[in-house]
């Protein structure tokens, strides 16, 4: 059956298209599997909860008739504000409007979250953009510009909440500048989501075209149910597409972990276990709660604006399994400045098995790809990566969690196994790659930024009991969420194959950065913005050097026994190396010009973004070898191939744009005949599916 939605209808009538339902709630509660839900212009201030599932051949769809036009929103406008002078206007809300869930007494809070600062889930937006909260009616008489904040000139307009009790109101003190906001649209978030099931197990829904902003959302880390404006909460085979989604206190759209009541939060609430600790066992609660594909995850989420979100745009840790996320354009995400903690990216997922992340656009974000923890046949391929590290990272003269944890980079794969797969990329921020981590392979990108945390970072913060603190994390069968095993990372068993390597121009503040931690041993972060594979010189042997180590040994009866806990090795072949940026000592069949300065420009106008560059007057002329599966065997602790999701053999024959490469092949992300491509445009590509499901 078609229902229909209209808010402005005058009264909610029976769903036809002559009688549309006023909310989605109404066409929610009886849409079965094969229906479809048509919404008209106009916004729909509900948290809409779909109450059925879909079959995976019959789906449940909620379409926008007009793209954009219908809007989902978790905040209701406010008028009448009392005006105190000096800018400041004051307005007292009742408390009944807030439900069972008061977002202003409502804390930020959970595992992971540094509460440097006072927050809480719920925000004011000035025609649709949040404003900084502050903890006092001094800071919001006399409002200081944040200078942390990537939009400092906005931070002037600001607010505070304090609860009357008595009168059961919640009374706003807002800082509005020149602005009147009886004039303007003013809104609170008073919803946590927007469109959200409340119960697991809600498969094949589909979402597209819509609005879906201004939620108060919660903090969203792995060992917690992961909140989101969106989500299909722990359910299977969902698709959000041409959604635009922004201004969630926390995350924009959720595909992570349902609530398990015995270890929700726990490092945070109980405390005398380590939050990697609580994080294993609710990994193996939820295998036996029936975390598998047949249930989990193969959801797809593709052409979608995602922006304005104080944690991630997408979240997820074991619900993402087996899903797509592509063709999207996610930026501004933590811009704010206003949360800190380890759950912050453009996406962040855990637990991301046979997990494909392709064609996106991610930018000016505080960490752009934050792939935590089982990034096992996940494969990173022909996304566009810039400014994704702090803008105004000043000085660091102390180092702690904050400081390390807010530099950001462009992808960080943190404590997996692999095989994971970064291919056909561009990489432009200063810091492209932080890999502590293993089995990674990175083939035919672009990289303008230093790799980070080489060998370092994989501790669980021991001081004193450092060699006590290793982070065992688990590696799955493949293809599969069936855990095979659990170890440290070792470092090492990562391959570097047909790349660019070009310095650019180190920022100042940046440099200084490096300085303080290299100076300081850094057991997290080394700050590293020197591009090159260099950064292996330091103790990483090549596969012969490796595997001599082990030459007439039988395994007992041997007092050397450091060879199964040393780096694994490392494999490169047919890089370039440009504008200075250095190789590997031990690097084969690469090619270096020290003799020009090369071009590399990101630049953009209404019609897209654009890298200006002359390097293909060098990198045309070089030849390299097509990789595949063969080329990069397995990743050494689940020996798993580099292969397609469905364990049939890949071949990296298409380029950033999808074009083919011929068998003898150059360099780099885009497969050019000739050298004179100067300007490439990187954000029309061409939409081919490479990639077998």
């Amino acid at each position: 059956m078609k229902f229909y939605v209209s808010a402005c209808a005058k009264k909610s009538g029976n769903g036809d298209i002559n009688n549309p339902f006023l909310t989605i709630q109404e066409a929610a509660e009886i849409a079965k599997p094969g229906d479809e839900v048509f919404v008209f212009p106009g916004e729909y201030r509900e948290a809409v909860n779909p109450i059925n599932s879909g079959e995976e051949d019959r789906p449940i769809k909620y379409t926008s008739i007009e793209k954009h036009k219908a809007i989902i929103t978790g905040a209701e406008r406010v008028k009448g504000w009392k005006t105190l002078g000096k800018g400041v206007w004051e307005r007292r809300i009742n408390c009944e409007i807030f439900g069972d869930y008061n977002p202003y007494t409502t804390r930020v809070s959970g595992d992971w979250f540094i509460a440097d600062f006072v927050a809480h889930t719920g925000d004011v937006y000035l025609n649709h953009k949040s404003m900084y909260e502050v903890t006092s009616e001094e800071d919001v008489k006399n409002p200081k510009l944040n200078p942390n904040s990537w939009d400092k000139e906005f931070s002037k307009y600001v607010w505070y909440a304090k609860e009357d009790k008595k009168n059961n109101q919640i009374v706003f003190l807002c800082n509005f500048d020149k602005v009147d906001p009886n004039e303007e649209i003013v809104e609170i978030s008073v919803r946590k989501n927007c469109f959200f099931p409340k119960q697991i197990g809600k498969n094949y829904i589909h979402l597209s075209g819509f609005v879906i902003r201004e939620a108060a959302t919660q903090w969203a880390p792995p060992t917690a149910f992961q909140d989101g404006m969106i989500g299909p909460h722990w359910s299977k085979g969902w698709m959000i597409e041409d959604c635009d989604v922004y201004e969630s206190k926390c995350v924009g759209i959720s595909l992570g972990k349902y609530k398990q009541e015995d270890n929700d939060n726990k490092w945070l609430n109980w405390k005398y276990k380590d939050g990697a600790q609580t994080e294993r066992e609710c990994i193996c609660e939820a295998v036996v709660n029936g975390w598998n594909k047949d249930n989990i995850g193969s959801h797809i989420v593709r052409n979608c604006k995602i922006h304005d979100c104080g944690q991630a745009g997408i979240v997820g840790h074991l619900g993402a399994v087996f899903s797509i996320i592509e063709n999207n354009e996610i930026y501004n995400i933590n811009n704010k400045q206003n949360l800190a903690g380890a759950e912050i990216g453009g996406i962040k997922l855990h637990a991301a098995i046979d997990t494909i992340i392709r064609r996106n656009h991610i930018y000016n974000c505080t960490r752009g790809l934050w792939l935590d923890w089982q990034a096992q046949g996940t494969r990173v391929s022909q996304n566009l990566f810039h400014h994704n590290t702090l803008p105004k990272l000043e000085k660091i003269e102390k180092l702690n969690v904050a400081a390390f944890q807010g530099m950001g980079e462009d992808i960080f794969v943190e404590v997996s196994h692999g095989p994971t797969l970064i291919d056909n990329n561009v990489l432009l921020s200063d810091r492209a790659i932080k890999l502590a981590s293993q089995g990674v392979a990175v083939v035919h990108n672009l990289i303008a930024g230093g790799l980070v945390s080489i060998g370092i970072g994989t501790d669980n913060g021991g001081v004193k009991l450092k060699d006590k603190t290793v982070r065992y994390t688990p590696y799955h069968m493949a293809h599969s969420t069936d855990i095979m095993g659990f170890m440290t990372i070792l470092h090492g068993d990562d391959k570097f194959y047909n790349n660019i390597f070009i310095q650019q121009e180190k920022r100042a503040v940046m440099k200084n950065v490096m300085e303080e931690l290299s100076k300081d041993g850094n057991r997290w972060d080394d700050g590293n913005i020197n591009v090159g594979t260099d950064v292996f010189d330091n103790g990483f042997l090549s596969f012969d050097e490796w595997k001599h180590e082990f030459e007439g040994y039988c395994g007992m009866g041997s007092p050397d026994t450091d060879r199964y806990y040393m780096p694994l090795p490392v494999w490169t072949n047919g890089n370039v190396f440009l504008n200075g940026a250095k190789p590997w000592k031990k690097e084969k069949n690469y090619k270096v010009d020290s003799d020009k300065k090369y071009k590399l420009k990101l630049v953009s106008d209404e019609n897209g973004w654009y890298l200006d560059t002359d390097i293909y007057d060098f990198v045309a002329e070089v030849k390299s070898n097509l990789v595949t599966t063969k080329t990069l065997g397995i990743a050494f602790e689940p020996e798993e191939q580099f292969e397609n999701p469905n364990g049939e053999p890949l071949i990296l024959d298409r380029d950033f744009y999808g074009n083919m490469r011929e068998k003898s092949t150059i360099p780099g992300p885009f497969a050019f005949d000739k050298s004179e491509k100067t300007m490439l445009n990187l954000t029309n590509k061409i939409a081919i599916d490479t990639l077998k499901m």
